[in-house]
């Protein structure tokens, strides 16, 4: 089974979203899951350079009891799933197209979901600007790939227009919020669900995928 996750590598949900889909598939160990992570960018306009993460919060949220509990409710959620979210410890909300440029080529060689996992690692655990291509190459060799090769592509414009494309795609979709999973090309949902609820996706679309042979064969 394919299962697509539409995300964006500073998305905090995305991160609690991630562990809940590794919990769901652990509780169906019986099913053959493909995971491929399909870029989605929130913010565009932010500059390549990033931008400072406190000023920016302030501007779109505001420095309210709001902002507060917003914090402390996603680090409630996250702590439930083993992630430590060490907010104070980022200085700078990243343009994140270079880093939906590795997860790309992460999943040419098999590595996409530990990329995946150390991006999220990096930016909201270790505060790293995973904006940074240096910061990406580490991220890469930390993940077994090839170090300078990153490092070298990240310098050009490598995949650049199919990774900018692909996330105007999830646009063009209708998808306005993420995690977005689209589960064996069928069903999709949005949000950081339950493992359980994720789970029962699942064995909606091992249902459907059984039961298609059969109508098939029973059409005219």
């Amino acid at each position: 089974m394919q299962i697509d996750v539409v995300s964006d590598t500073v998305c905090p949900w995305c991160f609690i979203g991630k562990r809940r889909l590794d919990r769901a598939l652990a509780m169906r160990p019986e099913v053959d899951a493909q995971v491929f992570w399909r870029p989605y960018r929130l913010d565009p306009s932010i500059p390549k350079e990033g931008v400072d993460r406190k000023a920016y919060l302030k501007a779109k949220f505001g420095d309210g009891p709001r902002n507060s509990a917003m914090g402390d409710a996603l680090r409630s959620e996250g702590a439930a799933e083993g992630i430590a979210f060490a907010f104070d410890r980022i200085a700078k909300t990243p343009n994140t197209l270079d880093s939906h440029r590795l997860i790309r080529w992460a999943g040419g060689q098999g590595v996409q979901d530990g990329v995946v996992e150390r991006l999220f690692s990096a930016y909201f655990l270790e505060g790293r600007d995973i904006g940074d291509a240096g910061v990406l190459a580490d991220v890469a060799r930390e993940a077994g790939m090839d170090f300078e090769l990153v490092g070298e592509l990240l310098a050009k414009d490598a995949d650049l227009a199919v990774v900018e494309r692909e996330a105007g795609m999830a646009n063009q979709m209708g998808i306005s919020g993420v995690p977005t999973f689209i589960f064996d090309s069928r069903f999709m949902i949005s949000g950081a669900r339950e493992p359980e609820i994720l789970a029962r996706i699942i064995d909606r679309a091992m249902q459907a995928r059984q039961q298609q042979p059969e109508a098939s064969g029973a059409a005219p």
